[in-house]
């Protein structure tokens, strides 16, 4: 199967695609927004654009090479995703069966375009940019270039106690073969190192609008959905299609803040064990994910015809909370402490 086309982000892949047309087109690029807005799809679009066989630029989607992307076939597109870590005591087994997992991956994508997330215990491990040098390192096999993608970078460094995977990125970052264009998709860029940040020119891939989402879940879910099950799952989406993809309550970060919210309203010492449990929740990018469906959640509270002109005002307070907290999480402040203020804070509130 192909992938999906790209619903939104039109103003974006116009000036993507002016960039790749006049070779301005950065080595190396960070692409930054939230969970499920489509980071992933809009670099495999740029990895179509540059692996064009009309020439950098807006792919034309029918010669040889763009078939191939869209499915996920190219021999010069290398997308590292997210993998259990290999369990092998020896190195180069090690990147075989990075390979082999990433293999696994690709087939998966292949037969099912409209993936799930990545398992929370996978990770970009050592033997996975291990993998990664030795490909940059080949001569294109069928054009001028390679693409590499990194998707969900933030997992860089959740690994082995340090910093190797992410170090050994650093390296390629600092001298790229000229042959190669590596794209990075992360929702928080500070989980990154900061010299990884350095070499990279950010791209932001933002939320699309409810029309957007509303009409791939209409044309590309392939599921027998009625209007209010469309309309729910476009109000969860919050303007990112993928999270359109997963039912209610099916996703991990949607219970999380569902049990937040229920324990803000419960009193300081539920709150209190609430903020103590975030240590365990990994990457800054989780909380912010988390923090956007708690917004999610405010939002169809204030949608709904039956909610009090009294809840409304104290609604609006809790979601400026939220989103300031949100905003918060994209620095350097620390997690637990973060929410333990907004806890404090929502606790009158909810």
């Amino acid at each position: 199967m192909k992938l999906r086309p790209i619903y939104g982000h039109d103003a974006l892949l116009l000036r993507l695609g002016g960039a790749l047309a006049s070779s301005r087109f950065p080595q190396a690029a960070l692409l930054v927004g939230p969970p499920g807005a489509g980071k992933q799809r809009v670099a495999l679009w740029v990895a179509q654009g540059l692996l064009c066989e009309s020439g950098p630029g807006e792919p034309c989607g029918e010669c040889s090479a763009c078939t191939k992307v869209l499915g996920l076939g190219h021999p010069d597109l290398h997308w590292f995703v997210p993998i259990p870590r290999p369990k092998s005591g020896d190195a180069d087994k090690q990147i075989e069966q990075a390979k082999e997992l990433l293999g696994e991956v690709w087939a998966e994508r292949r037969e099912q375009p409209l993936y799930n997330p990545t398992d929370r215990m996978a990770s970009h491990s050592l033997a996975s940019v291990r993998l990664l040098q030795r490909l940059v390192a080949l001569t294109p096999f069928q054009g001028s270039r390679k693409v590499v993608i990194i998707g969900d970078a933030e997992r860089l460094i959740v690994q082995e106690a340090s910093q190797e995977a992410a170090n050994a990125l650093l390296k390629i970052l600092e001298e790229p073969p000229a042959d190669t264009v590596v794209l990075l998709t992360v929702a928080d860029p500070q989980a990154l190192l900061p010299t990884i940040r350095s070499r990279l020119v950010p791209i932001r891939v933002g939320r699309v609008g409810d029309e957007q989402v509303k009409a791939f879940i209409e044309n590309e879910v392939q599921e027998t959905l009625d209007a209010a099950e469309v309309k729910q799952r476009v109000v969860t989406a919050d303007g990112c299609i993928g999270r359109a993809l997963r039912p209610e309550g099916d996703d991990e970060e949607t219970l999380r803040a569902t049990r937040l919210l229920d324990a803000f309203a419960s009193g300081p010492t539920e709150w209190a064990e609430a903020a103590l449990a975030q240590a365990s929740w990994g990457a800054r990018g989780n909380f912010s994910g988390v923090l956007d469906i708690m917004a999610v959640r405010l939002r169809d509270e204030l949608a709904e015809p039956s909610t009090s002109p009294e809840r409304i005002k104290t609604c609006l307070k809790a979601l400026k909370r939220v989103q300031e907290t949100r905003m918060e999480a994209q620095g350097n402040a620390n997690p637990q402490l973060a929410l333990a203020v907004l806890a404090s804070d929502l606790e009158s509130l909810l």
